[in-house]
């Protein structure tokens, strides 16, 4: 395996992914806004969204990939058999979820939403929408299952290709939104549950090379497979734990008029880097981590997670810089149109500022935590996981009738830092990680480059300042520029001062 070759091939299909998706918000802010239909829609899209973050991203393949490798070292027979019971089992469980949470979603809707209750109208809209959508849960779930097998024989492709589905459906119904009125949040949620079918129909199409489904409800629970349903569900929390984070903050923000759209549209930006500087790196280093954890390989182990970290702050310091400097300008660019008004861009971008304050922090708690899933342990960052969530809670709930909405980005941002630090602090005392010789140098150029990228672009903002303001119809097309620019300068001065290695693109893990 390839770091750099794999990270880059995840990273490209899940960039088009994310171009898609940023067209299709675009288009939702266009014909919603951060209107009162915009909000029910949000929280019906963000229950199964998170749900495909949860699963999709890396976080069943923690708990999956180390389990099924362990067996495929083995034999295949092995690692097949122990594949068919654990999708056997899991489509069972997520099917009777599924069937239950639809007989009880008002009850449902009225833990994630709980400001909507006193509002009848958004509340019975939120449940409608969210009945249409949630079978979008299984059809993910079974994705992941599906792309956890593909994962841990290397390949990445189909797997990060998978999300483009829902996006062009999405965008396909959004095209007609003109002439749906206010029906078109109804297509959308349907559209929602149908492209997660042909996700899991396109999946099974690339897995069948490896894996065959043998359906089969007389199928035994062995010791393998409990030992790997117990893992999955801290591994659910402690690898997922941003995505809670927002939907703990979705639930406190449901109390502000249009809190849920500002969060919504500056969590969409983030996600871009993220997806990258920590979902992707994770995901492809896990498998060979995974593999030199159980061939007790010391010297492949620490190189893998020191390039990892080193690759994911290259990535995610540039971006953070560059979040925090333009915020207002990337909102009002990329979602400034129609129904979304001057106050939306600018509520919006605060809390994208605070969200990016945080972004080294959200990868860094990715590529902390497949440091445990290597060594098969889920329990540690699952504990330290629900400390950093209730600090969220509390810091939350305690400022918000102060502060209102913007306190929920930051204090997603402080219990993120707490959180990676707390995974840091337990992996060194643990001797589960430790720096290598090259690491702090290349972090100082990091730092470096960084900088000098952010002076860069604070200069392209300010050159095209009347271009980047929100009655400039075509300031999407300068924000472009202006980061392409940025990406080319930061790349520049990485080779230049050699925080970025031309030979880590061919070196094997």
């Amino acid at each position: 395996m390839n770091l750099v070759k794999s990270t880059g091939t995840f990273g490209f299909y899940t960039i088009i992914s994310r171009l898609l998706g940023y067209l299709r918000d675009v288009l939702i802010a266009i014909f919603l806004g951060t209107s009162f239909l915009a909000d029910a829609f949000f929280v019906a899209f963000r229950i199964p969204n998170t749900f495909r973050r949860l699963f999709a991203e890396g976080t069943f393949n923690s708990a999956f990939v180390p389990s099924y490798m362990s067996e495929l070292v083995k034999n295949k027979s092995r690692s097949n058999k122990f594949a068919n019971d654990v999708f056997n089992l899991l489509f069972l469980v997520l099917f009777f979820l599924v069937l239950i949470i639809e007989i009880f979603m008002p009850i449902f809707v009225g833990l994630i939403a709980p400001g909507f209750v006193e509002d009848i109208k958004k509340f019975e809209l939120a449940t409608t929408l969210t009945r249409i959508t949630f079978p979008f849960l299984l059809f993910v779930s079974l994705s992941s299952f599906f792309g956890a097998i593909l994962n841990s024989h290397n390949k990445f492709a189909a797997a990060s290709a998978a999300p483009i589905v829902l996006n062009l459906v999405l965008i396909f119904i959004l095209l007609f939104g003109r002439y749906l009125g206010d029906e078109l949040i109804y297509y959308l949620s349907y559209g929602i549950s149908l492209a997660g079918l042909l996700q899991l129909i396109f999946l099974y199409r690339f897995v069948k090379k490896y894996y065959v489904i043998d359906f089969d409800l007389k199928f035994k629970i062995t010791n393998k497979v409990k030992i790997f349903f117990k893992k999955l569900l801290p591994s659910i929390f402690s690898s997922g734990v941003t995505q809670i984070n927002i939907l703990v903050g979705t639930i406190i923000a449901s109390f502000q008029a249009s809190a849920v759209s500002y969060l919504y549209y500056a969590d969409r930006i983030y996600q871009i880097n993220l997806a990258i500087a920590g979902i992707a790196i994770g995901i492809v280093v896990l498998p060979q981590l995974s593999k030199h954890v159980h061939q007790k390989k010391k010297k492949k182990i620490l190189l893998i997670q020191n390039k990892a970290l080193e690759l994911s702050m290259f990535l995610s310091i540039p971006a953070s810089v560059a979040l925090v400097i333009g915020s207002e300008q990337i909102i009002s660019a990329l979602f400034g149109y129609g129904s979304f008004t001057m106050e939306s861009v600018l509520n919006a971008s605060k809390a994208l500022y605070y969200f990016g304050l945080g972004l080294p922090a959200f990868a860094l708690i990715k590529v902390f935590s497949t440091f445990f899933f290597a060594n098969q342990d889920t329990k540690t960052p699952f504990y330290i996981s629900l400390v950093s969530v209730l600090l969220n809670i509390l810091i939350s709930v305690y400022f918000f009738k102060d502060i209102g909405f913007i306190i929920i980005p930051i204090a997603t941002t402080i219990s993120s830092w707490f959180n990676s630090l707390i995974l840091f602090i337990y992996l060194k005392n643990n001797n589960l990680f430790e720096f290598n010789k090259t690491f702090f140098k290349q972090f100082v150029k990091i730092i470096f480059a960084s900088i000098i990228m952010g002076i860069f672009f604070q200069y392209l903002i300010l050159l095209f300042e009347n271009q980047l303001s929100y009655a400039y119809f075509f300031k999407s097309a300068y924000l472009l520029l202006c980061v392409l620019f940025t990406i080319i300068f930061y790349f520049a001065v990485s080779y230049f001062i050699k925080a970025f290695n031309y030979q880590d693109i061919k070196l094997k893990y």
